[in-house]
């Protein structure tokens, strides 16, 4: 069976309050599961990842927003 792509994006930094990748967002556990999971898992968490990094990008606006 060939290797599934990764959503990787190299940009490997967690957040510390739900522990998703900034770059993928995925958690440290899928990342290690990722290659085992099956095909229906796998576009699940990939329509669940888009949610995930809109979430942090939301976050970071509103962060950004407020100033020091």
């Amino acid at each position: 069976m060939p290797k599934a792509a990764s959503p990787c994006t190299d940009i490997c930094l967690f957040d510390p309050r739900n522990n998703w990748c900034h770059g993928c967002g995925r958690t440290r556990d899928e990342i290690k599961a990722w290659q085992k999971l099956t095909p229906f898992r796998r576009q699940a968490l990939e329509r669940e990842l888009a949610r995930r990094l809109a979430r942090l990008d939301r976050a970071a606006s509103s962060t950004a927003s407020r100033g020091p």
